[in-house]
């Protein structure tokens, strides 16, 4: 069972405080405050200087807060000293190719952590997958220790190919990073589509059920569009809960006579089906 499941992550310019607010009412489940692409080179100091006030104004209006830091390593180290704290669920680390990469950075947050009186383990990590040579290890960085999710940057998967981000080049590695991702039990967020094709709705919706059903859980989204299709593609819908409230009372019925197996609308109902339903139902609005 997944410990952290977000269906859909926002990605704003940490240093933007008018789309930071509009962040955070889009009704996303987190908003990633971004210290690398969305940031000038110039504006990154003040960013990091403004990023505890704008980490605690996003998590004051309701989602979770994750810091997408960038990957040179003397300027993440910068990033992680200003991101560390209360508000921050996780840390977004970009271009990883190695698990040593992840350790590294896992013991930066431990001392930080440790140092503001933060609970051990506080700060999950998510990995960017963006590059052949990091998808090649996507199992690894998986098992990684602090990692909540795994995550495909298409567009810098594309560069990294030389082709463009369509979904005949994102489907595969969509698939791949959500096979590693259950492996642990994480966050796969991989939908097979450009992100900057958010204009589309019917396309983002549509691209959210294929990953679906590759076991993708969630989508990252540079536009309130796609945090509308993640969120409705990503959450069980009235009929499937309705269905798996009845697959669970047909399966309670079976046992109570003894049996190991049912039917219900004509199809088998066995143990496998079961656990299916029991998931869909955890996942389902509180």
């Amino acid at each position: 069972m997944l410990s952290t499941r977000w269906r859909s992550l926002l990605f704003v310019p940490a240093d933007d405080g008018v789309r930071r607010g509009k962040a955070a009412a889009s009704g996303a489940d987190a908003v990633i405050l971004d210290l690398e692409d969305g940031v000038a080179p110039a504006a990154k100091p003040a960013a990091r200087a403004g990023l505890e006030v704008a980490a605690a104004a996003v998590a004051a209006a309701g989602p979770a807060v994750v810091v997408r830091v960038n990957a040179g390593w003397l300027a993440a180290l910068e990033d992680l000293k200003a991101a560390i704290g209360p508000d921050v669920r996780a840390i977004m680390v970009p271009k990883v190719e190695d698990v040593a990469r992840l350790t590294v950075l896992s013991a930066i947050i431990d001392e930080l952590e440790a140092e503001r009186g933060l609970p051990p383990g506080h700060t999950g990590l998510i990995v960017l997958v963006e590059s052949p040579a990091g998808l090649a290890v996507a199992a690894d960085l998986a098992a990684c220790p602090r990692v909540i999710g795994l995550a495909l940057g298409p567009e810098d998967f594309a560069v990294s190919m030389g082709v463009a981000p369509t979904p005949a080049l994102l489907d595969l590695p969509s698939r791949q990073v959500a096979l590693a991702a259950a492996t642990r039990g994480l966050m796969a967020l991989a939908v097979p589509l450009s992100i900057a094709q958010f204009r589309d709705v019917d396309a983002c919706v549509a691209a959210a059920g294929r990953g679906a059903e590759y076991g993708v859980t969630g989508a990252l989204c540079i536009h309130p569009n796609q945090v509308r299709a993640a969120n409705q593609v990503f959450q069980p819908s009235a009929a499937e809960l309705d269905l798996a409230r009845r697959v669970l009372a047909a399966w309670d019925n079976a046992q109570a006579a003894g049996a190991a197996v049912t039917t219900l609308d004509g199809s088998m109902v066995d143990l496998p089906v079961v656990l299916r339903a029991r998931a869909l139902l955890a996942r389902a609005p509180s």
